[in-house]
């Protein structure tokens, strides 16, 4: 290793070969792909610990024609992919960055499975978010195995753990298909024996852990990746904020950092990597691009768009992302009796079940419920702009509650009273009462919950096209019907919960090359500057075409920053010069 301690004085200048700022997945993947390739590495993490936005997510990962896809039986074509995205994505530009995505994905992925930890399987059953000429009803989304934490010793305190409404009672992790298990124990042996295994290896976790050592989701990638560096030797030193960038001879030479022993510098002979996780909870960046001001983001709060601002501070170019610069998911909100506000993402659970129905400020429905959340949530942006719809309501009976549940109001729930009293759920004897509590006009909303019923009684949304999409369906309840994703309200009491958009990932941001080179102004390539993830503008163009697309464009991307890293034969003579490296900084 050709590094210097990160407990070195504060004089020290440390060099490598490629240094990586943020230490989620696309940064991680980056770091392991180059020591591949034989290149000193260095990762520099802001927080104590490793995983960003992968963290909190649910790891999905939108790779087209990977070899897991075959053994998994459902066969995804690279082809296929390629027609949807042109159906969805259009005429806007960009088609070089998909067609480099689609070319390196499945060798991406193989690379991953056989060099690291990382262990993915196709889902047989994951719809892309979108109909269209080429879409996916299984094969091209890869989920992360479950990672057993234990793994990391001392290290799995720094994975960063999910939000804290995605953990069941004592901290213990639960993937999508254990929900059911775990939501009705007593329906089956088979669930009791799983919800049993569960909760007994989370009561052994919690004798030396304060959360449940079993990973799953975004966490087991998190977790797969680290364990991952650490056989690779490869360092990431914690808690170093990024500064701003050294530029020497025209070229991104190395960072400086605010580190817990004072001010540092790295240089790196082969270039710098951005992958700080976007524009993020960043206000000044957000306040230009966002349609809408106060949205919440669901990223942790250290992602304050670094990479970004040091990015356009060399006179990186910015992309909005075209058609949104966010992805969106529709939260609901709830407060605490200690006052902290917990975010409710609206995904799967509810939206697209029978017996539910989305309405503006005004009392109209405004958008197909069961579509993808960004979708629903394109909707309330957009009708936001005629008639107020932040916040848009769910409306339901009890029979859906109890049946389905509602955000936070688990199904089967008894308790319903305290989430009432805590104004998270509204609850009125009649539609027209709720429609008062809510501040709605009652003869609208009665007037749109009877349009529903009858539109539900004939099976056909003529409205909105609800249950008609692959989507819908998947989402819905096939026990209904005759579609699955509607019928009429029945008796009240009923009930109303406040949603609004909150970005769970940004698609506006850096302009990059096909080898993520980030580019200026003028589209010319930045020498020694990358980025990948959320730093890097996403090459969907603001749409959202199915699951994992953010996560998997960044292993791709990181993928090919590798390889293009390693083929580069100049390397700018770093000086050691502590005098003179003040003098070409790039200031802050």
């Amino acid at each position: 290793m050709r590094y210097t301690s990160p407990s070195s004085h504060l004089d020290d200048i440390i060099t490598t070969d490629l240094l990586v700022v943020g230490a989620g997945a696309g940064g991680m993947s980056t770091a392991l792909f180059a020591k591949r390739r034989s290149l000193d590495v260095i990762i520099c993490e802001k927080t104590d610990m490793v995983g960003g936005i992968t963290s909190t997510s649910g790891g999905t990962i939108w790779a087209p024609g990977t070899s897991l896809s075959k053994e998994a039986g459902v066969p995804d074509d690279v082809e296929n992919a390629r027609l949807f995205l042109r159906s969805v994505i259009g005429e806007r530009s960009g088609e070089k960055l998909r067609e480099a995505f689609l070319e390196a994905a499945p060798a991406a992925i193989q690379e991953l499975q056989d060099y690291t930890d990382v262990r993915l399987a196709a889902a047989t059953a994951h719809p892309d978010y979108l109909e269209g000429p080429g879409a996916a009803y299984g094969g091209r989304a890869l989920a992360p195995l479950p990672f057993d934490g234990r793994e990391l010793g001392k290290d799995f305190k720094r994975i960063r753990p999910p939000r804290p409404e995605f953990l069941a009672p004592g901290g213990m992790m639960v993937g999508r298909n254990e929900l059911d298990s775990l939501l009705k124990p007593f329906c089956s042996f088979k669930n009791f024996r799983h919800t049993l295994s569960l909760f007994v290896r989370l009561l052994s976790d919690r004798k030396n852990h304060t959360r449940g050592t079993r990973l799953v989701m975004g966490n087991a990638l998190v977790g797969r990746l680290l364990l991952s560096l650490r056989k690779k030797d490869i360092p990431i030193f914690y808690n170093w904020i990024l500064i701003d960038l050294i530029r020497k001879e025209e070229k991104i030479a190395g960072a400086r950092f605010k580190t817990p022993s004072g001010e540092k510098t790295i240089f790196a002979r082969k270039g710098v990597v951005l992958a700080t996780g976007g524009l993020a909870t960043n206000q000044a960046l957000r306040a230009k691009v966002f349609p809408i001001a106060d949205l919440k983001s669901l990223a942790p709060k250290s992602n304050s768009g670094d990479g970004i601002t040091v990015g356009l501070r060399v006179g990186a170019g910015f992309s909005d992302g075209a058609e949104s610069p966010a992805l969106w998911m529709p939260c609901s909100a709830r407060v605490t009796r200690g006052g902290k506000e917990l975010l409710w993402p609206h995904i799967i659970l509810d939206r697209a079940k029978p017996g539910l129905l989305a309405v503006n400020g005004a009392g109209k429905r405004f958008v197909n419920e069961a579509g993808s959340y960004h979708d629903f949530c394109m909707g309330m942006i957009s009708d936001n702009k005629k008639e107020p719809c932040m916040p848009a309501w769910l409306i339901c009976d009890r029979a859906f509650l109890h049946k389905y549940g509602l955000g936070m109001v688990w199904p089967g729930t008894r308790r319903i009273k305290r989430f009432v009293r805590s104004g998270y759920l509204i609850q009125a004897a009649t539609v027209g009462k709720l429609a008062t509590a809510i501040g709605i006009d009652p003869t609208t909303l009665e007037f749109t919950v009877a349009r529903y019923n009858a539109l539900a009684r004939s099976g056909v949304d003529t409205d909105f096209g609800r249950g008609s999409s692959t989507l819908n369906r998947f989402n819905g309840d096939d026990h209904c019907k005759p579609n699955p994703c509607m019928r009429p309200l029945g008796p009240g009491p009923y009930y109303a919960m406040a949603v609004k958009p909150a970005d769970l990932a940004t698609s506006a941001g850096l302009t990059g090359t096909i080898d993520g080179q980030i580019t200026d102004k003028n589209g010319l390539p930045i020498n020694g500057l990358y980025a990948c993830g959320n730093d890097l503008t996403s090459l969907f163009k603001g749409t959202y075409p199915g699951p994992g697309t953010t996560l998997g464009p960044a292993l791709v991307m990181a993928w090919r920053i590798a390889n293009h890293v390693a083929h580069q034969s100049s390397q700018v003579p770093l000086s050691s010069d502590i005098a003179t490296h003040h003098d070409r900084k790039v200031s802050a």
